[in-house]
């Protein structure tokens, strides 16, 4: 319960002032065929590090029935952590005023109650979101539960995410076969 309220913080704390000009911050991992973890499970989730090393996330191809009013859209599921709680994944060309990690370029992630208000797409909504202690997904990778590999604008914002995980299991595979050097 502590990490999860630790991680809530986070999301509300997280200074957008520390988004302002920086490098990309974002991954994707994609759960192996063996990881056997029902919250993750044949997942693709987009995740971020935060300024002490914990690690947040949503997955990106769990999409729910439940729909986002008034627009229609689908609310995907989110993560494990906070389940009610809704988290936004959208793009602002200028650093957002409501707290909010920066993710990729001009992509941040937030559950900051302010950033709902004038969402303009490109975005996507999450109900809960993933997250780590610091060196629990270090542990989790050096075990080989996940392939990490880049985040793209396009992957994050797909329309249809059916199929995503078994797309990105297979590029990983070539990755291997071909070596490190191939390009993704």
């Amino acid at each position: 319960m502590r990490t999860r309220r630790a991680l809530a913080s986070l999301l509300l704390a997280a200074s957008s002032a520390a988004c302002l000009a920086q490098a990309p911050n974002g991954v994707l991992l994609v759960a192996k065929p063996e990881l056997a973890d029902p919250n993750f499970r044949e997942t693709v989730v987009l995740v971020t590090q935060t300024d002490d090393s914990s690690t947040v996330g949503v997955i990106l191809n769990r999409p729910s029935e439940v729909r986002h009013e008034p627009t229609g859209e689908p609310v995907f599921s989110g993560g494990p952590v906070m389940p009610r709680t809704m988290v936004a994944l959208f793009r602002s060309e200028a650093v957002p005023a409501a707290p909010a990690f920066h993710v990729l370029q001009g992509l941040y992630l937030s559950m900051h109650p302010a950033i709902f208000e004038g969402l303009k797409p490109p975005y996507r909504l999450y109900a809960g979101f993933a997250g780590w202690a610091p060196g629990q997904l270090q542990s989790e990778i050096a075990r080989d539960d996940w392939y990490v590999l880049p985040a793209s604008e396009e992957l994050v914002f797909r329309r249809d995410s059916t199929g995503m995980w078994q797309e990105l299991v297979d590029r990983a595979h070539a990755h291997r076969t071909r070596g490190p050097d191939a390009r993704m």
